[in-house]
């Protein structure tokens, strides 16, 4: 009987998972934000600011299966930055100027819609995003320069070399919220204000081997946060 049981009940909850609606759509558009970077590298007396604000723009590629959305992303943006340090309260100098970058990113978000009406489905996101440099340029002092070429000695790691430009690929964290609006039964706009976080990157870590080692200073520490507020507009197609 109670194998009975056991199998009934298996066989129902069997129907009602694969009877649920998982709609799918896909689509693209584009986005506009504003990165900002401030950190401070500090010990042993060193106290070394970074300061960076960019204007970002581009456009991506989503599929979204219901309750999560992968996406494509191709971001650029012009930004102008400073880097200034102290070494027991004497200054060494800074550096700034301007520059431009372009990335390449995939990001996977997670999300509940919330119906409110048939046109209108709003959604909260959360996920993760991951960002390949594709161009990393800078202008300082009259200088234009690339970031892999090598030449500036503050691109460079704890034993002198260049750095490739994958150290300045990037990893995040998302959070925000979407809205639906539907045109018709398979169109529809799509609008996501999202706010990323953004963790150090390799080169960020470097500066601290690169102070440990070539400066002797034990433990230095890195503090600080790099944040992007972004708003994506798009059309979708209910597949």
């Amino acid at each position: 009987m109670k194998k009975t049981i056991f199998i009934l009940i298996t066989l129902f909850l069997s129907k009602n998972i694969f009877a649920i609606d998982l709609p799918m759509s896909t689509g693209g558009g584009g986005l506009l934000g504003y990165t900002f970077t401030r950190y401070t590298l500090e010990g042993g007396g060193v106290n070394s600011t970074q300061k960076m604000d960019r204007i970002d723009y581009g456009g991506f590629l989503f599929f979204d299966a219901t309750y999560g959305v992968a996406s494509v992303i191709i971001k650029g943006g012009n930004n102008s930055f400073s880097e200034d340090m102290i070494v027991d309260v004497s200054s060494l100098g800074g550096t700034s100027g301007t520059g431009n970058e372009l990335s390449l990113g995939f990001s996977l978000a997670g999300k509940y819609p919330l119906i409110i009406n048939e046109k209108i489905t709003w959604f909260p996101m959360l996920g993760i995003e991951y960002h390949i440099a594709l161009i990393q340029r800078r202008s300082a002092g009259g200088l234009v320069y690339d970031r892999t070429d090598g030449i500036f000695m503050e691109d460079r790691d704890k034993n002198d070399k260049p750095y490739p430009l994958s150290v300045w690929n990037s990893w995040w964290i998302n959070i925000g919220a979407g809205l639906d609006y539907n045109i018709s039964d398979v169109l529809f706009l799509r609008g996501e204000l999202l706010f990323g976080f953004r963790l150090p990157t390799r080169y960020e870590l470097g500066a601290l081997k690169v102070i440990e080692d070539k400066m002797n200073i034990k433990n230095p520490s890195l503090a600080g946060l790099t944040g992007s507020p972004s708003l994506k507009i798009g059309v979708g197609y209910r597949l």
